[in-house]
């Protein structure tokens, strides 16, 4: 249900279970998580799903059960923000609930214009990952981050291109060309050079 491609350094990730709207068990996430941890060899990652839907987040029989509050969600959001080359989201339709958090640790965020962003852990009892309110603060501000949290509002993917939360809309033909013309540059580059200006931007 996790596909991996490598191609000369560029590592394309995608979340492949459509019927289910590309929702997370507790097998993938672990899958998902040695992916990231594994790829400090790659030159670039591009994080996509199969289908109109990129995830709607946790599994709901698992969740219920205990993968709502699993440390695998910051495992691997961690995992990916520590990544030293360039990370890309292709989101290639809505974003919910706990998948927010390896798309909040990308480098950059690029969306179909049908997708739709929100994360509804408060109406179901739980608090979020400690990581993935601070990340979004960090990309559009606390308010904004409490009006999806708090307020639970859905967004609009041109919503988020307003906030900053996504970089650019992008068709979905286009998708996977645009996301693979963004690590072009850091997949030519020296991997030392690629790497220490990564850090210097964090």
């Amino acid at each position: 249900m996790i596909d991996l491609v490598e191609e000369d350094g560029l590592w394309i990730v995608t979340l492949n279970r459509p019927d289910k709207a590309n929702s997370l068990t507790g097998a993938m996430l672990a899958e998902l998580a040695g992916i990231a941890e594994a790829a400090v060899d790659a030159k670039a990652l591009i994080l996509t799903g199969a289908g109109s839907v990129f995830s709607a987040g946790a599994d709901l029989d698992e969740a219920r059960a205990g993968l709502a509050t699993s440390d695998l969600w910051e495992r691997l959001s961690n995992a990916i923000a520590a990544l030293p080359c360039l990370t890309v989201a292709a989101l290639n339709g809505t974003l919910a609930g706990g998948a927010n958090g390896m798309v909040l640790a990308c480098d950059l965020r690029i969306a179909v214009p049908a997708a739709k962003f929100f994360y509804p852990v408060m109406k179901l009892g739980f608090l979020p990952q400690p990581s993935d309110p601070k990340r979004m603060a960090a990309l559009i501000g606390p308010a904004r981050t409490k009006l999806i949290f708090m307020a639970g509002q859905k967004i609009t993917a041109q919503e988020a291109y307003g906030f900053g939360l996504v970089d650019r809309i992008v068709e979905p033909d286009a998708l996977m060309p645009v996301a693979r013309e963004l690590v072009t540059d850091s997949v030519a580059a020296r991997p030392e050079i690629a790497a220490g200006i990564a850090e210097m931007c964090r």
